[in-house]
């Protein structure tokens, strides 16, 4: 099949675009209010974009509290999801209003940054301090500004649980990250293989 993406007519009793663009890595990310409030999120457009230097970005739907805090504040982190935090990462999904912490709703640990002032998931077996260092909404080719808010971050700060280490590398394997797929679906990413690149 093939559809013209801008009318979005594929015919289908959902949209597929977000299942072929597939698993996505997903920012949890943790914030703080100016008032001293909790936030954390878990956002499916995140990923990475640079390693020097360490840039992460995510892309939220329409201004929520994370934006706002951000915006307030300037810092934010990410904790890395496994697959033994799928239910509470989950949980924290949940709409509640501004002021009410996830981190509570989802009985986690909420553990203070080092480098900025946010918090992040003390369960995680990994976590980013971030610095934001751009938040924009982005433009079609028409023109049209998205309903979605960009944050760009620098990565100031690396949070690594000891056990998730193993022969000097941060074990993804032990670890088991889930992705996020399209529609309620998600995967675990625990079954890794390796592939060297050709020598040229």
């Amino acid at each position: 099949m093939f559809y013209d993406a801008r009318d979005n007519a594929h015919g289908l009793p959902h949209d597929p675009f977000k299942a072929i663009v597939s698993p996505r890595p997903i920012g949890w990310i943790g914030t703080k209010a100016a008032d001293g409030s909790l936030n954390l999120a878990p956002y499916s457009f995140f990923n990475a974009l640079s390693d020097k230097p360490k840039l992460v970005m995510f892309s939220s739907n329409g201004l929520k509290d994370s934006i706002i805090n951000i915006r307030e504040t300037g810092v934010f982190t990410t904790s890395f999801v496994s697959l033994d935090l799928k239910d509470q990462m989950n949980a924290t999904s949940a709409p509640v209003p501004r002021g009410e912490s996830e981190f509570a709703l989802a009985g986690l640990a909420a553990m203070p940054g080092r480098m900025v002032d946010a918090p992040y998931v003390g369960e995680a077996y990994a976590a980013l301090e971030c610095r934001a260092t751009d938040l924009f909404q982005p433009k079609g080719i028409d023109g049209t500004v998205s309903d979605n808010y960009v944050v760009l971050g620098e990565v100031v700060g690396i949070h690594i649980r000891e056990d998730a280490i193993r022969d000097g590398r941060f074990d993804v394997g032990h670890v088991r990250p889930i992705g996020r797929l399209g529609y309620f679906d998600y995967a675990d990413a625990g079954d890794v293989f390796a592939m060297r690149r050709p020598a040229g």
